[in-house]
């Protein structure tokens, strides 16, 4: 049978990077892919994937990319179940990424990260912060610039 996944988009925010047990790198993401049509109030509406990559790809993914870069990434789509901390069985459908291409140019990227890091700064001047020191964000999908 046949299963690949080829999508084009944007990351929705930093690959979180972990390592399993056996020091295996693991990256979760999520990726912004819009439509190809127009709904009825003429505007292009997105879907939201979410996405797993492993080992040194992980890693290179990781480093290479951040929130808002534009990729695009190959895999196959993977359902897995577990039960959760109040004993209900969690369903979870993803992209298993086996390949990735960044799809903008070093000076897009710096450029992106640079107005990224300005925009967090205005944002975390205009609201408070939490017990952990973090800054605290009200944001819709409307206001995502993709």
């Amino acid at each position: 049978m046949i299963n690949r996944v080829v999508l084009t988009g944007r990351l929705t925010k930093d690959v979180e990077l972990r390592y399993t047990q056996s020091g295996t790198a693991v990256g979760t993401f999520t990726i912004a892919v819009q439509r190809s049509f127009k709904n009825e109030n003429n505007e292009r509406e997105s879907d939201f994937i979410d996405a797993v990559i492993w080992r040194k790809a992980a890693e290179n993914f990781a480093n290479f990319t951040g929130k808002g870069a534009l990729v695009a990434v190959e895999g196959r789509l993977q359902t897995r179940n577990y039960e959760n901390n109040q004993g209900q069985r969690v369903y979870v459908t993803e992209l298993v990424v086996d390949n990735f291409s960044l799809l903008e140019s070093r000076a897009e990227a710096d450029k992106r990260r640079a107005e990224n890091g300005q925009q967090e700064q205005r944002q975390s001047n205009q609201t408070g912060s939490n017990q952990f020191g973090r800054s605290e964000v009200n944001i819709s999908d409307d206001d995502l610039p993709f």
